[in-house]
């Protein structure tokens, strides 16, 4: 007969910390993406749509 490749006892058991950081690390992207779109929606309304587009292009052929 086959033998289990494991047995419930030789399972590591889940950790309280791991539960904990998923919310946390969701909660920091969250608030570090709602900055950026506030960031962009910012210099779209003080530099118009001409500027901030070429702005961007600018920004994007400088990393390349």
């Amino acid at each position: 007969m086959a033998q289990p490749l494991s047995t419930p006892h030789q399972m590591p058991a889940r950790t309280e910390r791991g539960r904990k950081s998923f919310p946390l690390a969701a909660l920091v992207a969250g608030a570090v993406a709602a900055l950026a779109l506030l960031g962009a929606l910012l210099l779209w309304f003080h530099y118009g749509a001409t500027v901030f587009f070429e702005t961007i292009a600018a920004g994007i052929s400088a990393c390349f």
